[in-house]
């Protein structure tokens, strides 16, 4: 029982060390906004820490304390579409599910109203930002010289230099666009040393491309996205498989990447009303939850002290040790925090002491038996394991009720929902509840133990009841 009770309690021990090595950042304003740090006593020593390819030093925000962007946008269909609607307008909205999730915005929410409109909002992003993000079709267009194309089409500038390029396999006419691209475009660099987005043709695209870019060697080859002229490089040799465009700054190329490697749009969108969430606003709110969080964190341990004495100082300690470990793994995840974050986190704070209560009550108990301090500790954990149990299991099964509802749910008539906070609120609420169980049953538990080995301990423990 000693060496089990050591070997837990050297986990926890490492955990805690760790959690607090990882929590703190070198940067405090890196982790919150400056209205915040500036009230903070922040210590000297740690730091970030980075594991694979992911710096851990920041703890993400949401819009509600961030600040970014509320956008609505509606779907602008032909005079003479004939298709099925909801179907584009699902398809569209999967296309700007993909772009941001590219963009690595976390927390974003995108949900349809009524039949034809969507509203999205990105946290951290500007209202520029998110224009040229999702405001785009991110049509793709190869276009030739007029004089040299051999098949009558459109124009793609208003000077009516170029046209849309075309090739022709099996009989059929295909224009040279961004439909034949693979999903896997990348940023890479020029013979310069200049940003360059990188493409690779799939399906006909190496035929189309080889036809084209055979009979334009020595001419040039233009490139438009959106009717934008995005460069017109001089062909050199025949382009099969893989090619590059250039002439772009490398903010462009990241954005022209995230809009080609999720497609283009099956309509065009018009920006209806564009909201920019002033980050004060979220200064302010990270300020007061963080004012809420420690009064209220204090008031429970005064309570948990004044009531239950030295066991009530060790759960303390464990709820202290909780609070850390859940915050490191919230950055390791990471957990975008919103209100609703911060709301779920208390909760599982009071969760956490509720635990602890229920071991309290059940070692009095056996302790008014007349059993020792480390035999009521064994009994008392025992009797209370159940409640424990069967509580957090309830809550975490409501957490998966929640997580899978938040994803989206389509009503007749109503269209289709989602939630990506209530999704956030169900993640945050279960970590919270899993680390809790592990705090009250492996870390307070061999915490106990081991002070019950030390007579003065027992003797304290004694005369409290």
């Amino acid at each position: 029982m000693f060496r089990r009770y050591t070997f837990s309690l050297t986990i926890s021990i490492f955990f805690i060390l760790f959690s607090l090595y990882l929590f703190f950042p070198k940067q405090p304003p890196s982790f919150l906004p400056d209205t915040v740090t500036e009230n903070l006593i922040w210590p000297t020593v740690g730091g970030g820490i980075t594991i694979g390819d992911a710096q851990r030093n920041e703890m993400r925000l949401g819009l509600d304390l961030q600040g970014g962007t509320r956008l609505l946008l509606k779907a602008i269909f032909p005079e003479n579409f004939e298709g099925n609607s909801d179907s584009v307008i699902e398809g569209t909205i999967q296309v700007l599910r993909k772009r941001v999730d590219g963009a690595g915005v976390s927390e974003s929410e995108i949900t349809l109203q009524d039949d034809d409109k969507i509203s999205i909002q990105l946290p951290g992003l500007s209202t520029e930002e998110a224009r040229n993000l999702l405001g785009r079709t991110a049509m793709l267009k190869f276009c030739e010289p007029v004089g040299i194309a051999p098949f009558d089409s459109e124009a793609c500038d208003p000077a009516g230099e170029f046209v849309q390029a075309f090739g022709e396999v099996d009989n059929t006419i295909i224009p040279m666009s961004g439909s034949l691209l693979k999903a896997n475009s990348y940023v890479g660099t020029d013979a310069l040393g200049n940003p360059a987005v990188v493409f690779e043709w799939q399906g006909d695209g190496p035929e189309i491309s080889r036809q084209v870019t055979s009979r334009l060697i020595g001419s040039r080859l233009a490139i438009f996205l959106d009717d934008e002229a995005l460069s017109a490089p001089t062909v050199q040799a025949t382009i099969t498989e893989v090619g590059q465009i250039t002439g772009l700054s490398l903010d462009r190329a990241r954005q022209l990447v995230i809009q080609l490697n999720s497609g283009s749009l099956p309509v065009d969108l018009q920006i209806l009303s564009e909201q920019s969430v002033d980050a004060t606003l979220g200064q302010d709110s990270v300020a007061q939850s963080l004012l809420a969080g420690q009064l209220g964190l204090l008031l429970v341990c005064l309570f948990m002290i004044l009531y239950y004495g030295f066991m009530g100082a060790v759960s303390v300690v464990a709820l202290l040790a909780y609070a850390a470990i859940t915050l490191a793994v919230f950055k390791l995840i990471p957990i975008t925090l919103t209100l609703a974050g911060i709301g779920a986190f208390v909760l599982s704070v009071g969760m956490a002491v509720d635990a602890n209560i229920l071991i309290f009550e059940r070692m009095k108990e056996e302790l008014r038996r007349g059993r020792s301090f480390v035999s009521s500790l064994d009994i008392g954990f025992g009797r209370a394991w159940p409640s424990i149990r069967d509580s957090n299991a309830t809550t975490l099964i409501t957490c998966i009720i929640l997580y899978s509802l938040g994803g989206g749910i389509s009503l007749p008539g109503m269209g289709a929902f989602s939630a990506p906070l209530v999704q956030g609120f169900a993640i945050t609420l279960a970590i919270g509840v899993l680390i809790s169980m592990y705090t009250a049953v492996f870390f307070t538990k061999s915490m106990l133990f081991f002070l019950g080995k030390i007579k003065f301990v027992r003797k304290i423990t004694g005369e409290e009841l």
